[in-house]
């Protein structure tokens, strides 16, 4: 007797047909469709390996990151005088250097962790007349007992050791001859210049229909591929120089505490007279000197005591 079916079960939905009737599919599950690299990756020894300490979100987490690279002591500010040449008597060769002279460098104010959450020095240097200092500024020299001062720069120090007394000079001795330094000044400003000047452009052609527009950039963005604008963040041209540079790893040549005057190895950025920032190089080993001392500190009390 043949086996009769019923043409009505083909309409039922797949789970009320008979299981012969069902084919079987198999899908894998843990599978995943991926693009295989042709070149193996390179090893990176960063974030690898076992036992990483956890990254934090906190202030404190921050300060620790920065601990390593934060100097020990504070810096000092100098005047660029110019630049001369000496000669070296064991090679006989010329050596470009540039001087330096500080100028009544002169502890301020401190900067504590608890109060302002970071450890810093603040540094005056020069001298200016009360009557040319706002009311505020010139309370704030009265209250930590030191004449007014033309510039204010602040140092940062890795903890409470790198805080100086109030008060206290920081000559041209605070530098050792041989160690190296990160003099940070502005650089020269040359005013509105051309792409070619600014950003090394290399120009248009000499010839093959150029006309007039030997020396321009040229196009400044796509059209309707590329947004129909100009990009933030285009060279073009625009105003050059006049921004702070670092130079880093210079090394002191000489130093004359009793002139204030430090000669450094080379060229550093700004023009002749322009306000210099000195302070121990971070990609080189902290100099091995005293971090603190306290000559200043017993003036400081009495002067405040007899206020």
């Amino acid at each position: 007797m043949s086996a009769v079916v019923c043409h009505s079960c083909w309409q039922l939905p797949p789970a009320f047909l008979p299981a012969f009737l069902v084919p079987r599919v198999s899908y894998n599950h843990t599978a995943k469709r991926s693009i295989k690299s042709i070149s193996t990756p390179q090893y990176n020894r960063f974030n690898k390996g076992q036992g990483l300490p956890r990254l934090g979100t906190s202030t404190e987490a921050a300060l620790e990151r920065k601990a390593y690279t934060t100097p020990l002591r504070t810096g000092a500010l100098g005047t660029k005088k110019g630049m001369s040449a000496v000669y070296d008597a064991e090679t006989g060769r010329r050596q470009a250097v540039t001087i330096v002279q500080m100028d009544r460098v002169q502890v301020v104010a401190h900067k504590t962790r608890d109060k302002d959450g970071y450890y810093a020095v603040q540094v005056g240097s020069g001298w200016k007349h009360p009557s040319n200092v706002t009311r505020p500024l010139l309370g704030h020299y009265a209250e930590n007992g030191v004449s007014p001062k033309r510039h204010l720069v602040e140092f940062r120090v890795k903890d409470e050791k790198g805080l100086l007394s109030i008060g206290e000079m920081v000559g041209a001795g605070w530098f050792q001859e041989g160690q190296f330094i990160d003099a940070r000044a502005n650089s020269r400003g040359m005013g509105f210049a051309g792409g070619m000047k600014r950003w090394g452009f290399k120009g248009q052609g000499a010839s093959h229909g150029v006309s007039l527009t030997h020396r321009a950039m040229g196009s400044a963005g796509q059209s309707q591929g590329g947004g129909s604008r100009v990009l933030p963040g285009k060279k073009m041209p625009g105003r050059m120089g006049g921004h702070q540079v670092t130079m880093q790893n210079v090394k002191v040549v000489k130093v004359d505490d009793e002139k204030g005057i430090v000669v450094l190895n080379g060229c550093i950025p700004g023009p002749d007279g322009c306000l210099v920032k000195l302070s121990d190089a971070i990609k080189k080993p902290w100099p091995e000197v005293a971090l603190t001392t306290s000559k200043a500190q017993p003036a400081i009390e009495l002067l405040r005591a007899t206020r």
